[in-house]
């Protein structure tokens, strides 16, 4: 065997046969979600039902937010300019970082921390919170996940932590992630509510998705909505423009049920 010989233990492609994780594509095809999938190719196992439940309901919280995220301007940016779609997505995949998307690792590593002490010290949640939370201001760091710039109650998570209460998916780490809250609180004399990146750290601990793959469920979930982002400014605006960051209006649909 050549020195060169290595190992996957993610898809086996042979000729006219691709399974993943074992299990035959076009069996999975039309009998699992996209979110199932994506389960499926991380975990190594299929999700139960509920899991891919709630799975779907974390990557449609997260499908877009406006057009003035950083994400959303730079891939518009680089589509005015006349370049590809990929490049323009791409553009948009590299603004997602630790300020920006990124806090749903930083938000995992916090609540794992604080678990971790819950259980060296016997504590419960909204006292090891504390500590944490004090330990980090002397090491000048801030809490990941909480806090928005636009919204008081971020209503993505009121409908992400109800669901995984009504699933049965609720656990340790959603507590621990509203002591934080309650914490911050104390020590900064206002409210920063969980946001959705916080909300869905506190579901990824719960559902044991390693911290440093975190991120691309951020990822995963904004491509579709940089892609119309995209679309639109092709189709719909002049090129090399000036993009304003905060200077522009909805002119959409209006409010519809479903």
């Amino acid at each position: 065997m050549s020195d060169l010989h290595w190992k996957t233990a993610i898809t086996d492609v042979q000729p006219n046969k691709i399974r993943i994780r074992g299990y035959s594509v076009d069996e999975l095809m039309g009998n699992i979600s996209f979110s199932q999938a994506i389960y499926l190719v991380f975990k190594g196992e299929l999700p139960s039902p509920e899991v891919g439940r709630l799975l779907d309901a974390i990557f449609v919280s997260s499908v877009d937010h406006g057009a003035s995220p950083p994400s959303v301007l730079a891939s518009r940016t680089v589509a005015s300019t006349g370049a590809p779609l990929n490049a323009a997505v791409a553009a948009g995949v590299l603004a997602i970082s630790k300020f920006h998307g990124g806090a749903i690792e930083e938000g995992m590593k916090l609540f794992k921390r604080i678990a971790a002490r819950m259980s060296e010290d016997g504590l419960e949640e909204k006292k090891a919170a504390g500590l944490i939370l004090d330990e980090m201001k002397k090491e000048g760091k801030r809490a990941s996940g909480f806090g928005h710039r636009i919204h008081t109650q971020d209503p993505r998570t009121e409908k992400l932590f109800s669901l995984a209460r009504e699933l049965g998916l609720d656990g340790p780490f959603l507590r621990i992630a509203e002591s934080v809250e309650a914490e911050l609180e104390k020590r900064i004399g206002r409210r920063l509510p969980i946001n959705v990146d916080g909300a869905i750290a506190a579901l990824l601990c719960e559902l044991n998705i390693p911290p440093e793959i975190a991120n691309a469920f951020f990822i995963t979930a904004r491509v579709p909505g940089l892609a119309a982002h995209i679309h639109e400014e092709k189709s719909r605006m002049k090129p090399m423009r000036k993009i304003h960051p905060q200077d522009f209006e909805y002119d959409g649909p209006g409010k519809r049920e479903i």
